[in-house]
């Protein structure tokens, strides 16, 4: 399956931790179930005019949640962790003060 590189990150992930990474010039990211280490960097360095140095993926396991009586599970998703060369910045949120 090949995809695009518009399609592998699907949304940033914001969370208190994902902002404390960011001055590490580490980024989170919500990405395709099917990608890999290598789209995501060509994905990343193509949209965001950076250079990646390190990859890391995480499944983010699903949960149990429960409303009531109905029981259920969260899905589960992909998460990447994209660490960036010194000296370059990716702006999440144009204009937010990070």
């Amino acid at each position: 399956m090949t995809l695009e590189v518009t399609n592998v990150l699907i949304a940033p992930v914001v969370s208190e931790k994902s902002y404390a990474m960011i001055e590490s010039r580490k980024y989170s990211f919500r990405v395709h179930p099917s990608a890999h280490k290598t789209h995501i960097r060509q994905a990343v360095e193509e949209m965001f005019d950076v250079h990646v140095e390190n990859v890391n993926i995480v499944q983010v396991r699903s949960k149990p949640k429960r409303r009531g009586l109905h029981r259920g599970m969260k899905r589960g998703w992909k998460k990447a962790i994209v660490s960036i060369r010194e000296g370059e910045t990716i702006e999440i949120f144009p204009g937010a003060q990070v």
